[in-house]
């Protein structure tokens, strides 16, 4: 009886030993991150942090802890002595700051700007369009062409959702997003001609066609930023759809 009391009590101090909380902090450069998954991969525990950054796993000394999220280097982590002593923190790389911090060795030449054909090619887009989704551009009971005097009323509706609701925040403008691209280290003018594939010439009708998609002025928070470029890629591929099928029409005449 006497051994059988020595080995469990035994056992429950291999157990206390081997076994313990290990609590820790997440953060970046700037703050502190929720939600980035915790993973000890030698005792398949997984845990995430919380809105404070804060998160508790259950760990041992060479467990190996994994930190993941979507945008940030994941990082790899061996339990030490140290990190089972208080609560220790733990810094992730944001992925999007390589980008951030590519210098910009020329200023992009300045496409030439002329209203009358910026007025007549954007006219003449829309009409390309019209031709495709013309229950877009008709108010309700129409029974005629596209009224051009409603349309101007109308087109920052274009290609939104039945269920859409009013959004808080006021749609951007065409002076901001040009403001964007000009100051902006991310939203630049090289992400518009090289990854958005957008033509030099038709940059600004690229602006004034996004302006027209009512996009929340709430994505030019810097946190919002990757979704801003979700939306940008998005309209960019439509444009583009749209510019290759205006291009092969001859101009459309009143």
């Amino acid at each position: 009886m006497r051994q059988f009391i020595l080995g469990s009590l035994l056992l429950l101090v291999c157990l206390t030993t081997n076994s313990q909380t290990l609590k820790g902090k997440v953060y970046d450069s700037k703050s502190t991150l929720t939600n980035i998954k915790v993973f000890n991969k030698t005792q398949n525990r997984l845990t995430v942090t919380d809105k404070n950054g804060n998160f508790e796993i259950e760990a041992k000394l060479n467990d190996t802890l994994s930190f993941e999220s979507l945008f940030y280097h994941p990082k790899i982590e061996i339990v030490k002595p140290f990190h089972l002593e208080d609560t220790f923190v733990f810094e992730l790389k944001k992925i999007i700051s390589e980008l951030d911090e590519v210098e910009i060795k020329a200023k992009p030449e300045q496409p030439v700007f002329t209203e009358e054909t910026y007025n007549s090619e954007l006219k003449n887009l829309i009409k390309a369009d019209i031709k495709n989704n013309p229950h877009l551009y008709q108010p309700a009971g129409a029974n005629y062409g596209v009224d051009f005097i409603y349309l101007i009323g109308q087109v920052a509706k274009l290609f939104k959702s039945k269920k859409y609701k009013a959004p808080i925040y006021q749609s951007i403008t065409y002076t901001q997003i040009d403001s964007l691209f000009d100051k902006s280290s991310f939203f630049n003018k090289r992400l518009v001609s090289e990854n958005l594939k957008i033509p030099k010439k038709r940059i600004h009708l690229f602006y004034d066609f996004c302006s027209a998609k009512g996009i929340s002025s709430e994505l030019l928070k810097d946190e919002k930023r990757m979704q801003l470029l979700e939306q940008f890629v998005i309209n960019s591929e439509l444009f583009l759809e749209l510019l290759d099928e205006y291009s092969e029409q001859k101009p459309i005449k009143d």
